[in-house]
């Protein structure tokens, strides 16, 4: 038997500049996207986790099994011994420009607890950003919105009904809120390991940078339209639309598609068939806000969406993906204000990046960690000249 090593991929000059797209560069334990089958978490398909309780999806994700009845108890008492925030963080976030977008505040945030909280030990602040995050992301809205002095915090609760409390949303209804949160975070945990803010997060925590410098990078790479930001474009993807009766929807689709725009929500980089995430989110929306005008139209676009993008042969994946109805459900449940959606996304995607970077930086390679990311590249149109005087 031949001992050289198993060729996984193979690179030729039309792979250069395509941002790495589908180049394997590194082995995950957390989760794992099939083209088919879509997201699942240590094995396990995410719509059978979707109603699981938000701390037993981090702990899945930390500890790669579910959590016991017994230690999950443990575990929600864990957390809530670390939920405790420096208060010199929310007096910081009070002087920060209401100019500046809602991720710039999430990204300072998250700089505020490094430079007040960090240990040193990314199990130890990955375990610690995920208690605390959502007072900070709570804090953000209050305090940028105009809401109000933020709200106490009462960890004891859980994480996503506490987080639901310390943000008092204006005439939102609280059970409807908690429920959407409960399996919105459970749905953002986590994507693989080369996602650009899951990657990004690694590759700075791959030279020893802490725990918070490193999802602050990842935050930076969320924050991009191509990236984070889709959510929100669906939803105003929806207001253009205009109304949910299934013939003039398929005639806005087929308008979008003749003058060469996207259709948001549609299509995906690895999937190739319904986003799992979304199936989960148009049932969620049954039974929280059926009648909204909104959902209503997300509904009748999953079915004509899908009709008019089949017959494109450009087109690999005609379904919807996760950000299909996540922004409308949101609004639905009373956030209305889309250009926060994204911290949202953050708020649970820094559970699993976390997860991930204590993975490389603790068990990969039987505990040496991940080499630091060092790619290559290819000098173009440099001759060699001299300066001549």
């Amino acid at each position: 038997m031949s001992d050289a090593p198993k060729v996984l991929f193979e690179i030729t000059e039309e792979h250069l500049d395509t941002g790495m797209r589908g180049f394997p560069v590194s082995t995950v334990f957390t989760s794992e996207v099939n083209p088919q089958d879509g997201l699942h978490y240590v094995g396990y398909p995410i719509a059978d986790l979707a109603d699981l309780d938000p701390e037993a999806a981090v702990y899945l994700l930390f500890y790669k099994r579910l959590p016991t009845d017994e230690e999950l108890v443990a575990f929600k008492a864990e957390l809530v011994k670390r939920s405790t925030v420096n208060p010199r963080v929310i007096e910081l976030l009070k002087v920060l420009p209401k100019e500046g977008h809602p991720m710039e505040w999430l990204i300072a945030g998250l700089t505020f607890l490094g430079m007040l909280c960090k240990t040193g030990n990314y199990r130890e602040d990955g375990l610690n950003v995920v208690a605390q995050m959502p007072e900070v992301v709570a804090a953000i809205y209050r305090i940028r919105a105009g809401w109000g002095a933020p709200i106490a915090s009462k960890p004891e609760l859980g994480l996503m009904e506490n987080f639901v409390h310390m943000m008092g949303v204006p005439g939102a209804d609280a059970a409807k809120l908690t429920r959407l949160m409960r399996v919105f975070y459970v749905l953002h945990m986590d994507h693989g390991g080369g996602n650009l803010s899951t990657f990004v997060g690694k590759a700075v925590a791959s030279g020893k940078s802490d725990t918070y410098a490193s999802l602050g990078a990842s935050m930076a790479g969320l924050y991009g339209p191509l990236h984070g930001r889709a959510n929100q474009e669906c939803l105003e993807f929806l207001d253009k639309c205009g109304t949910d009766d299934p013939d003039q929807v398929e005639a806005f689709v087929r308008g979008e598609m003749a003058a060469g725009r996207s259709i948001f929500g549609f299509g995906h980089a690895v999937l190739r068939a319904e986003d799992p995430r979304a199936g989960v989110q148009y049932d969620l929306g049954k039974e929280l806000c059926p009648e909204d005008p909104f959902y209503r139209r997300a509904v009748v676009m999953r079915e004509r969406a899908v009709k008019v993008l089949k017959e494109s042969p450009k087109v690999k994946n005609p379904y919807p993906n996760v950000d299909a109805v996540s922004g409308t459900l949101l609004r639905a449940c009373g956030l209305t204000d889309s250009e926060y959606y994204t911290v949202l996304f953050g708020l649970s995607r820094c559970s699993g990046i976390s997860a991930q970077i204590v993975d490389e930086r603790l068990v990969h390679r039987n505990g040496k960690g991940v080499a630091i990311y060092r790619p290559d590249d290819i000098p173009v149109n440099q001759p060699r000249r001299r300066l001549t005087k």
